[in-house]
Formats: C-alpha cells, sequence, structure tokens
C-alpha cells in the first residue's frame, strides 16, 4: 500500500461498519475514508449487550455516555447473570464488571474456597462474587451511582460498567456524529462485482455500474463476508468443535412494569438445546435463543423461546421472531493482501458472554495503530492476523468454557456437549499461542494460592461451575494431614472482616437511587418510557 493520503473503502454499514468509519474519521484524518452501504440489508436490532472494553473505545473517538445512550435506547450494565450452566436446576451466578475488593482477606481470593471446604462445601457458587465484586452490591440491591464523591469504596463508575444497547440505532448514531460530520464519504449502493489482481481486489462495482478502487478495502458486510471470504477466497476455521451453536432466533418484547424488569445486567439461562438471552433496553427488553440446529428446528426454537417468555410474565403478542444463521469461527487471515475484514465478515464467536461488538473494537484498535506508519507492510498484515488471532481464540475458549465444564445431561445436546474434544492439546501437550483452556487447567485446578484477582472473568465463572482451585484432599494433603479444623478459627475471622466491609457499603448502597431512577434522571431526563428522539447535546 502506497504512503501518504491513500483511499480506505468501508463495504458494509451497521455497527460494525459506522464503528469503523468513527474510528479511521478519528486517527487517520488523512486518510480519504468512504462507506458503501446497500440500502437492502435487513437489521436485527434486538439489543446489543457490551463488556467493559468498549470503554476504552468510547474513550479513544471521544464518545461519553450521556451524548450516545440516549440515541441508543441504552442502558448501563454491571454484570452477566447465567443461570441453569451447571446443572438444569442448579441455581445461578453472576460475573460482575470491575476489580475484587481484597481489603480483609487472608490469602486473597482463596478465602471464599477456603472457607467453604472448612464449613463443609454448604457454600453456594453464586456467593463467591459477593464476596468480593462490589458490583455485587448494586446488582442485588437494583441502585446505581456515578460515585463521584467516592464513598462507595472499590467501585469505578467510568471502568466497571458497560452498556445494553440497539445496534441498529448505535450504527446511525456513528453514522450521523462521527462519520458523515467527520469527512467520511457515503455512498448508498449493493456491491454487485469485485475485480481481483494480485495486492487483492482491484475495484468493486456498485449497483452494476460504478466502479470504486482503493489502496485499503476494510470489509464489514457481516456473515456474507464478500471481501474476503467470497472473492478472495481466504479459507475460514470453524470453531463448532468447541462452540456447540449455530443459530439464533431474536425478538423484541415490551416492559409490563419497567422499574421492576429493568435490571443491570444480561440475564443468559441455559436452556434445552442452548441457552436464552434477556437484555433490558430503556423501552423494552431484547431476547433470544442461541441453539444447534442439528438438535431442534429452527420453528421448536420458537416455540420454545415463546413458552419461556410466557413463563416469565412477558407479553409477546405483537412480538415478531426473527432466525439468525451463525457462522461460528474466523477466517484464517483476517487482514489478506488489501483487505481487512472486521466485525462478522472476519468471524463470529457466538453471543454468549456479550462479546459481539468485542471483536470489533478490540481488531479496530490494532488495524488503527497498523495505519499510522507511511505504508502497511506484509510484516504488518501478520502481526494484526496473530494478534487478533490470539484475542479471538482466547475468548472463544472462555466462551467454550461455559460448556465445556457443564454437569448438564437432560437432553441429548448437553450430554454430547460433555463428551466434545475441546483442546486437543490438554492431553498431546502440543504447543500453542492460544491457552484459554489450558489456562483454566494450569491456574484452576488443584493449586492453592495462585494469586488474587489477575484472572477477572474466569474465577467467576470457574467457580460458577463447581471448577475450584482446590478441595478438601489437596488442601489437607499440602497440609501433611493436619486437622482442617484447626485452620477454621483463622479463615472464620477473615470472613468476618470481608462481611463487616460489605455490609458498611450496604448501607451505603442503600442510599442511593434506585437504577431505574438513576437511567431517568442521568440520561432520559425525567423517565418516560418510550421511543425516544436524540438531540446532540451542545459542548
Amino acid at each position: 500500500m502506497s504512503p501518504g493520503r491513500f483511499k480506505i473503502v468501508i463495504v458494509g454499514g451497521g455497527s460494525a461498519g459506522w464503528m469503523t468509519a468513527a474510528t479511521l474519521a478519528k486517527t487517520c484524518p488523512n486518510k480519504d475514508i468512504t462507506l458503501i452501504e446497500s440500502p437492502n440489508t435487513p437489521t436485527v436490532g434486538v439489543g446489543e449487550s457490551t463488556i467493559g472494553q468498549i470503554n476504552n473505545w468510547l474513550g479513544l473517538i471521544g464518545i461519553e455516555d450521556e451524548e450516545f445512550m440516549r440515541a441508543c435506547d441504552a442502558t448501563y450494565k454491571l454484570s452477566i447473570r447465567f443461570q441453569d450452566f451447571y446443572k438444569k436446576g442448579g441455581g445461578h451466578f453472576h460475573y460482575p464488571f470491575g476489580t475484587a475488593e481484597l481489603r480483609g482477606t487472608i490469602a486473597d481470593m482463596n478465602d471464599w474456597v477456603l472457607n467453604r471446604i472448612l464449613e463443609g462445601n454448604t457454600e453456594p457458587t453464586h456467593t463467591y462474587a459477593e464476596w468480593f465484586y462490589r458490583n455485587m452490591l448494586l446488582v442485588n440491591n437494583n441502585r446505581l451511582t456515578d460515585n463521584k464523591d467516592g464513598k462507595f469504596v472499590g467501585f469505578d463508575f467510568t471502568r466497571d460498567v458497560a452498556y445494553h444497547f440497539d445496534a441498529t440505532k448505535f450504527g446511525l448514531f456513528l453514522k450521523s456524529n462521527y462519520a458523515l460530520n467527520k469527512g467520511v464519504k457515503y455512498i448508498v449502493g449493493d456491491v454487485t462485482d469485485t475485480f481481483v489482481d494480485n495486492n487483492g481486489i482491484k475495484e468493486v462495482m456498485v449497483n452494476g455500474h460504478h466502479p470504486i478502487s482503493a489502496d485499503l478495502f476494510i470489509d464489514c458486510t457481516g456473515f456474507k463476508s464478500l471481501l474476503l471470504g467470497k472473492a478472495l477466497k481466504e479459507p475460514f476455521e470453524s470453531y463448532e468443535d468447541i462452540l456447540p451453536n449455530n443459530s439464533a432466533v431474536a425478538t423484541k418484547i415490551p416492559y409490563r412494569n419497567h422499574k421492576k424488569e429493568m435490571v443491570p445486567y444480561t440475564n443468559c439461562v441455559a436452556y434445552d438445546n442452548g441457552w436464552i438471552w434477556e437484555i433490558p433496553l430503556w423501552s423494552r427488553i431484547g431476547a433470544g435463543y442461541v441453539y444447534c440446529d442439528k438438535y431442534i428446528s429452527d420453528e421448536q426454537a420458537i416455540v420454545d423461546l415463546k413458552e419461556y417468555l410466557k413463563k416469565g410474565n412477558h407479553n409477546i403478542d405483537d412480538s415478531e421472531f426473527k432466525t439468525i444463521k451463525m457462522r461460528v469461527g474466523i477466517h484464517q487471515r483476517p487482514f489478506v493482501k488489501n483487505v481487512c475484514a472486521i466485525g462478522l465478515a472476519a468471524g463470529f464467536i457466538e453471543p454468549l458472554e456479550s462479546n459481539g461488538l468485542y471483536t470489533v473494537h478490540e481488531f479496530l484498535l490494532q488495524l488503527v495503530r497498523i495505519l499510522q506508519r507511511d505504508t502497511v507492510s506484509r510484516f504488518d498484515r501478520d502481526a494484526f492476523n496473530y494478534k487478533c488471532k490470539e484475542l479471538f481464540r482466547n475468548f472463544a475458549e472462555f466462551v467454550g468454557l461455559h460448556y465445556a465444564l457443564t454437569q448438564r445431561n437432560d437432553t441429548q445436546y448437553w450430554r454430547d456437549i460433555q463428551e466434545r474434544e475441546y483442546c486437543k492439546n490438554l492431553y498431546t501437550g502440543e504447543p500453542t499461542i492460544y491457552n484459554g483452556f489450558m489456562s483454566a487447567v494450569d491456574k484452576r485446578f488443584n493449586k492453592f494460592f495462585y494469586g488474587a484477582s489477575e484472572y477477572g472473568g474466569l474465577d467467576c465463572i470457574t467457580h460458577g461451575m463447581h471448577w475450584f482451585p482446590t478441595d478438601s484432599m489437596s488442601l489437607q494433603s499440602a497440609r501433611c494431614g493436619e486437622d482442617l479444623g484447626l485452620l477454621h478459627e483463622g479463615w472464620k475471622r477473615a470472613k468476618e472482616a470481608i462481611f463487616s466491609i460489605n455490609k458498611r457499603q450496604l448501607k451505603i448502597v442503600k442510599k442511593m437511587p434506585t437504577y431505574y431512577d438513576f437511567l431517568a434522571n442521568k440520561i432520559y431526563k425525567g423517565g418516560n418510557v418510550g421511543t425516544i428522539k436524540f438531540s446532540r447535546k451542545k459542548k
């Protein structure tokens, strides 16, 4: 790719396309940027759930929460809740955002496991997150604060929240406020043909008669991967061996009682042949069923989702249900010659753990670093591919752990999941740059002092799924057969210290506004639930 003001063409709109346009407009102001968007591409728009890393991207672009949330039907998110993933009827656990609070502990986050052992393994697994993560005090009491006075110790509002929002509206918000008004050129039309040469794609044809060339094409065409997959024929690596689902049915449902139903977390419920999500936006709830069509038909999936929603007393009389086919995996190289794929065009994990936009903003952060140089070399592309695939695979294996650690056996779907060969190198010893599964084994199985809160969500998932770092046998062995009862008083005092801190913090939480009232006052200025028109905040 030549130095200087080279031309970049983004093919595809949606959240991935407009996030790409906004990122390039901000970080590459000297580049000639054009986005081509088809008028015929349908959007689902049922609700997008994000994780905390999106705050880094928002900060890079310069977008404040109060600015975009009102435009996108958005709410704050503090955690992800998992129901029945360990066993059917086996309860729930949370993966809250933020950093663990370790004041009062003896052995950091080991204290919970040690106390559980010493008290006869009666401690419910959902309390693990409640011991250490201050977000859980907010979640369990349905409260929220920006904590400007700093009284709620261990909670950073700018870091420890993510968002639920309408992804379609988010794309439109970026289009109007951070792309078109920042110099991005816009073409509405369908790419009807592509012309390939030794350097990649020479040009694309729009509407059959308008040729467009570029130094760099960015493929944001979703699962069809029009440029990288179809034109350049880059091989696709399926992840179906570790991620069992390939389909979803999605819908929008109204609130019956928005103050009661609006919660600060994404709800994920393991079901007969997959799992069901519920994402609380401001004016409605996004819901869907992720499943494998080898075990259940699309028609039956819709029936099952309707049944679940009716049991939850949701009104679905006017709801439409859309089926989505998912391509789970990633292209062998997301960046080939002069084509870089972002979003679904590059790869997709599956919606569990709210990673839909994660790969978009993380891949973009890698791309714009490369584009700061005068030219993009083969080494740059190879480095981009290595780093992006490492991020992708590690997150995919993290998601895969939710299945690998299950003990559900109530349907053939779940019985087969237990017999999957999740990672061959666990027993072959073959080296790999990816270590999601091996991290769980190496850092969580029969280890005692494994070291504080370094691993974040992996802690919460493994403990919630009863995969503990130690047990009474290994602990007693490490103590040379010592009577564990002799240790009990020390760990009991540690537990009391943790509970005392939480009790003091709870008094502060009880004085906070409810989650709904906080949103109504901070973002929606009074709380009128319904369709909300956005007006740009003056600066």
